[in-house]
């Protein structure tokens, strides 16, 4: 087995303007000064509106925590020299899309004119976590396997309830949005290296696609490095839990290498029993519960991640994240973000407070909690 499960995370901001709370374009000087202060590691996304941040590769979870505790903090520390101030949400709680303008690059004028309409909705942001894994067949092989733990992942990320000013009566609203794109959702399940090699090259060769950075499903093995990327997640506006969330998938990724190891797999489900959790998730959150395929039954997500931290006691007492398990089992007894910008969204109401202002700010404040 593998010896080391390097991680990257890689999260999308949005900015605000700091007196009226609404969504404010980056300007070019904030940019430019992020990426003075960490080349290579910040940069502008789709819309204005939005900026992204990746860290660099770490073997552990302490490392990558310092590593993104400085491009937050950066990224904070700039946009106030505009007035503004970023959020770690993948929805912004009243914002209208129709008025967000995409950035005047290349990459992204060609992204509008191939997706027409469906690209004008993308006021979204997501978090995506990268995992080490050399070894190319290795990678087709975990990616049935790590997929039935997608919809786990969800449910403890969702962030994004409002649309528009609405509450959407979903946890995770971001993913509504991007399921409208082609090449999403839950990968397909392929025989091997050699077969997703040869099927998305169809694409490719065909012109459809200029690579498999196009292909944008909830795993994918990047385009770039050798390393599953996970993106189904929302993108978390504490800085601890991206960082725990990003502890469970490289604690999966050792526990399923261990597995194999030992000449023992997950069993693989059908994409349309794990899509009903994916479903689950994004509707609910941790609060329904999710189906275990094995008992056949619905199981409260407490109850679940704490099998979940019996299987992965191993691999996270390897890896040194005991502590940020714990912290994913408070979520699945607490809530996510999705349920306190709910509880935000009351308090603010029932005081006759302007409510969608009121989750904006808490989402500022949370951002700088673990500063």
């Amino acid at each position: 087995m593998q010896q080391e499960f390097t991680l990257g995370i890689e999260e999308e901001y949005l900015l605000v303007d700091r007196d009226s709370l609404e969504l404010a374009e980056a300007p070019a000087a904030l940019m430019e000064a992020c990426q003075a202060d960490f080349e290579g590691q910040v940069s502008p996304e789709f819309l204005q509106c939005q900026i992204e941040v990746g860290t660099r590769p770490h073997v552990t979870i302490s490392s990558a925590r310092e590593d993104l505790k400085r491009l937050r903090s950066c990224v904070s520390k700039r946009a106030a020299e505009h007035n503004l101030a970023p959020i770690a949400v993948s929805c912004h709680p009243f914002a209208d899309w129709k008025k967000q303008q995409h950035t005047r690059k290349d990459r992204y004028d060609a992204l509008q004119h191939a997706l027409g309409g469906v690209a004008r909705r993308m006021l979204i942001c997501g978090m995506h976590v990268h995992i080490g894994v050399a070894d190319s067949a290795l990678r087709a092989d975990l990616i049935p396997q790590l997929s039935y733990f997608l919809p786990h992942l969800l449910a403890l990320s969702t962030s994004s309830p409002y649309w528009n000013g609405e509450d959407t009566g979903l946890s995770s609203y971001r993913l509504t949005v991007f399921d409208n794109l082609p090449r999403t959702g839950l990968p397909p399940i392929f025989s091997g290296w050699s077969e997703y090699e040869r099927t998305t090259g169809v694409l490719v060769e065909l012109g459809v696609i200029e690579d498999t950075t196009k292909i944008w499903w909830d795993l994918r093995p990047s385009h770039q490095y050798p390393t599953l990327e996970t993106r189904i997640m929302d993108v978390q506006p504490r800085m601890e839990h991206a960082l725990s969330l990003a502890a469970m998938v490289q604690a999966l990724t050792r526990m399923l290498c261990r597995l194999k190891d030992r000449n023992l797999r997950w069993r693989q489900y059908d994409r349309f029993l794990i899509g009903e959790n994916r479903w689950r998730a994004q509707r609910y959150g941790v609060g329904e519960g999710m189906i275990d395929f094995g008992d056949r039954s619905i199981k409260p997500m407490p109850e679940l991640m704490g099998e979940l931290m019996g299987l992965l006691a191993e691999d996270a007492e390897a890896l040194g994240t005991m502590t940020e398990l714990a912290k994913l089992h408070q979520i699945a007894q607490n809530g996510t973000s999705a349920t306190r910008q709910r509880r935000v969204h009351a308090e603010a109401a029932a005081k006759g407070d302007d409510p969608g202002k009121a989750v904006v700010q808490h989402l500022i404040d949370e951002f700088h909690q673990d500063l």
